[in-house]
């Protein structure tokens, strides 16, 4: 899914983070701040539609509240703390960020759960079609987020495990 794009990702920890600051965090609150306007359109057009992905406003809304309050953790803490070469006790802030991660798959779960897995029905209209599309781009760049710090980033500053 993201091969290539990996290929691409810098090695040094600082230009990783940068890469990780510009390439996700400032794509998912954009991504984030289009989608709920829209998400709530989809859901007020097609009110009486059994199909509308009623709650999906909602749930991106507290999707993106979990993850500004992570992106704000690490921008102001665990970042420069790692930028500075980590050190005694940097586990403990990885740990929580790596908790906050798995927290991430239960929103996540809750999206996919209120849009049949973003496969918009037959009739979804442009709009509609494009919520789902975003939304499911989102998805795919966090997950390609989560795996850069869970794999690349956070593993060289924990002990062994």
């Amino acid at each position: 899914m993201h091969d290539d794009a990996t290929a691409a990702v810098p090695q040094e920890t600082g230009a990783l983070i940068d890469h990780i600051l510009t390439n996700y965090h400032e794509m998912h609150r954009a991504d984030l701040a289009s989608l709920v306007p829209l998400a709530e359109r989809v859901e007020q057009v097609y009110a009486d539609d059994p199909d509308a992905p009623k709650g999906l406003a909602h749930a991106l809304t507290m999707l993106a509240r979990e993850m500004e309050d992570h992106m704000t953790k690490e921008e102001m803490i665990l970042f420069p703390a790692l930028r500075a070469g980590g050190g005694a006790g940097i586990e403990h802030p990885i740990a929580v960020m790596r908790a906050d991660h798995d927290d991430h798959a239960e929103s996540i779960s809750l999206i996919r759960k209120l849009t049949a897995d973003l496969a918009p029905p037959e009739h979804a209209c442009g709009s509609w079609r494009s919520l789902y599309g975003g939304t499911a781009t989102l998805l795919e760049e966090l997950a390609a987020h989560i795996a850069l710090e869970n794999d690349v980033l956070f593993p060289r500053f924990e002990p062994a495990r």
